[in-house]
């Protein structure tokens, strides 16, 4: 899967320019060093939960996190700081945690496809 070895790399790069061990990261974050491994070699895809678990002592925005995992378009991030509009609701971000990945993945889309046509209803 292309989107997970690139999340990994990501992920690894991040952690080796703060620097960062898998250990510290691991305590600062609660995820397992095995499982964080796993995930910066492509092995194992991060859920939203993990993501929001790894995020800040990374130094990511989770929403800059959750786009590079593909939970959410460039474009939602892109006009998030702006309008606020494609932003996850905290309330729903909880719920679609506690999810698969696949399911989180279906969701996301639908959200995002449900934000598309309210701003083309909004348009005309």
């Amino acid at each position: 899967m292309l989107v997970q070895n690139s999340l990994g790399k990501i992920l690894k790069q991040r952690r080796a320019m703060i620097p960062l061990t898998l250990h510290e990261l691991a305590a600062k974050s609660g995820v397992s060093a095995p499982y964080i491994g796993r995930i910066e070699k492509g092995n194992r895809f991060p859920s939203a939960s993990v993501l929001r678990k790894i995020a800040k002592p990374l130094g990511f925005d989770e929403g800059e996190l959750f786009t590079l995992a593909g939970y959410l378009s460039p474009q939602a991030s892109t006009t998030e700081n702006k309008t606020g509009i494609g932003r996850l609701d905290p309330y729903v971000a909880r719920i679609l945690a506690q999810e698969s990945v696949n399911v989180q993945h279906a969701v996301v889309g639908i959200l995002s496809i449900l934000s598309s046509l309210a701003k083309s209803v909004k348009k005309e």
